[in-house]
Order: C-alpha cells, then structure tokens, then sequence
C-alpha cells in the first residue's frame, strides 16, 4: 500500500494539539488543573509542586526553595504551556514555596 507523503504528518506535529483540546473540553476541576500542569512542567517538577486555580491566578507551591527557583526559571515558558492546554482561564503563575 502506498501512501502521500504530503498527507502523512509525523505524530509529534500534531499530537501536542490534540491533547490540548482534549483537555480543554473537560469540565474545569481540580484534577484537570493538575493533569494540564503536569503535561506543561514535565512529571519531575509536577511531583515536586501542588497547584490550584483562584481567580485566574495558577498557585503552585513548590516543595521546597530549590524547586520553587526552578520554578521561577521556567515561568516564562510555563505560562503560554497552560495557557494553551487551559485556555484563557489562566493569566498569571503564583510561586511559593513550602
């Protein structure tokens, strides 16, 4: 069987889109929040924090110091992450930690 090239798309192309919109037609809940923060930080840092979403604000407590400065490294590329698995019910990342 033959196929097109043109019409194949490599899965990591289109994947990370697909789970986004999943994820966003979920009903907004706690788990929710958790599995899109996961999906964003990587299962390391998800391990080492606990979020919650108040009124837009993401508040994610980091274990301890050393996480939570990791953390602040990363939240540049942290927000528009979840952001676009979320939607625009996020608009800014709180960091404290433990």
């Amino acid at each position: 069987m033959r196929y097109d090239q043109g019409f194949v798309q490599p899965i990591h192309e289109f994947a990370p889109a697909v789970l986004a919109d999943i994820i966003r037609r979920q009903p907004a809940s706690k788990e929710r929040t958790a599995f899109a923060w996961s999906v964003a930080v990587g299962a390391a840092l998800a391990r080492a924090t606990t979020v919650e979403l108040r009124e837009r604000t993401l508040r994610v407590t980091a274990r301890d110091a050393r996480w939570a400065k990791e953390l602040e490294r990363a939240r540049e590329t942290i927000l528009p992450r979840l952001r676009c698995l979320l939607g625009d019910v996020v608009d800014r990342v709180e960091i404290l930690a433990d």
